[in-house]
């Protein structure tokens, strides 16, 4: 075998020199992935800090925060172990926060959705305000302390409920200038939340009080018109009765008619129910138990949102704690929920039954309503005709006696006062007839 020549030996240099550089040139970037790997499995494994890494752009899923939370969100509806999560990126940006989601609108075409569909069962809406306020709680403190005896002369309080302001603002100013003066006084509840808000002028100008978010289905329906009857014991000691209204409420007779009526009762007028259909679901609408032991379920009570409270059940409203603590809760189910409706029948009766006429003196239509709203009057149906039919009927006293007997020493036969439901465009054709019907007795 011959010794290898100069050029030999010179191309054989030359064929090593060129593997040398390919070695390293393949070595080096998988020596800086494999640190990087180990980096990142250590500081996934629990036992290490949060991990510094170059600020590049990370296409692996392991390392974005929302692919990963999702993916991660997703595993848990299943029984498998969860990994460990992801390592904190130094320098990386957060995902911003999603706003939480819209509350529950409350308005009629949503109500009318629910009720198609009464099997189903729906979470309580987001209470809009805290159902424990401490300047409620302060102010309802300080009208408890007030007289119950009204002073001379009696006044009538007229509270209205709104949350969409008041379509028949003109009605009740004409209502109101026929009446002499000092005899009554106004107070306006108008959800804040709801925009635009009422334009008050005339005779509710300045009548508006502090008023705060209130919802159907939830006890800020009770709050406000606690709120109302505070303000109005702690404004003129000559209250005697406290009327509350809604927008939707029309009077069906003249201010004199009216104040002679309450005036000289010495009873509240409310509606107080106790065999009621789906009462029992509506007493555990907060859950089967959720009412003891403060409120049995023999002593529920259900009526109309509306009534007329004398200034010693005012009083006696406003200063209750016991039963507040169980209306308060949320319910379950909205369907079965309308504390309103339950709140002030229930401690009336279980405090005073023998101190009130178990009647409202507005009249509703609730025949053949079954989606939760009374009949609305359009502006076609009001007419002379419509106001004497309302007017010629009788309220239902109770369910304890045929007219009233089983709470009452003697039969009554009230008279409606005022009515409800129409629709705003009914204004003009009511306020055509103000004077020679509604306010002619």
């Amino acid at each position: 075998m011959s010794s290898p020549n100069l050029l030999s030996l010179f191309c054989a240099l030359l064929l090593c020199l060129h593997l040398a550089v390919v070695f390293i040139l393949n070595t080096a970037p998988m020596t800086t992935t494999t640190s990087s790997s180990s980096a990142s499995a250590e500081g996934c494994g629990g036992g290490g800090g949060p991990v510094s890494i170059p600020a590049i752009p990370l296409l692996d899923a392991r390392f974005d925060i929302r692919a990963n939370h999702e993916a991660r969100m997703l595993e848990s509806r299943v029984p498998i172990h969860e990994p460990p999560p992801p390592p904190v990126i130094a320098g990386a940006k957060e995902e911003p926060s999603r706003p939480p989601p819209a509350p529950v609108s409350d308005d009629d075409a949503e109500d009318e959705a629910f009720f198609r569909d009464s099997s189903a069962s729906y979470p309580p809406p987001p209470a809009p305000v805290s159902y424990d306020d401490a300047e409620d709680e302060a102010l309802f403190r300080v009208a408890a302390r007030v007289s119950p005896k009204p002073k001379r002369p009696k006044k009538l309080a007229f509270m209205f409920l709104t949350t969409a302001g008041l379509p028949f603002a003109p009605l009740w100013e004409a209502y109101f200038n026929n009446t002499p003066g000092g005899l009554y006084n106004i107070y306006v509840h108008a959800d804040p939340t709801r925009q635009p808000g009422p334009r008050l002028t005339g005779v509710f100008s300045g009548r508006a009080i502090p008023s705060k978010p209130s919802r159907r289905h939830t006890p800020t329906l009770i709050s406000a018109a606690r709120r109302l009857l505070a303000r109005a014991l702690l404004h003129d000691p000559g209250n005697a009765m406290f009327a509350l209204l809604s927008p939707s409420c029309v009077p069906l007779r003249s201010f004199n008619f009216t104040y002679r009526t309450l005036a000289t009762s010495r009873r509240s007028f409310i509606e107080m129910l106790k065999n009621e259909a789906g009462r029992y679901d509506r007493w555990a609408a907060r859950g089967p138990d959720a009412m003891l032991p403060e409120v049995p379920l023999a002593d529920f009570r259900i009526g109309s949102q509306f009534w007329a409270l004398t200034r010693r059940h005012a009083r006696l409203a406003v200063a209750d704690t016991r039963l507040w603590s169980k209306f308060k809760l949320p319910c379950l189910h909205r369907r079965t929920c309308y504390p309103e409706e339950h709140y002030f029948p229930t401690l009336l009766g279980m405090r005073d039954p023998r101190g009130c006429v178990p009647c409202t003196l507005t009249h509703v239509d609730w025949h053949g309503r079954t989606d939760g709203h009374p009949r609305t009057y359009g502006a076609e149906e009001v007419g002379p005709e419509l106001i004497r039919r309302l007017r010629g009927e009788r309220p239902r006293y109770g369910d304890d006696g045929a007219n009233g007997t089983g709470l009452l020493a003697r039969p009554r036969s009230d008279p409606f006062l005022f009515a409800r439901k129409f629709d705003p465009g009914a204004s003009r054709a009511l306020m055509g007839m103000a004077e020679d019907v509604l306010f002619e007795d």
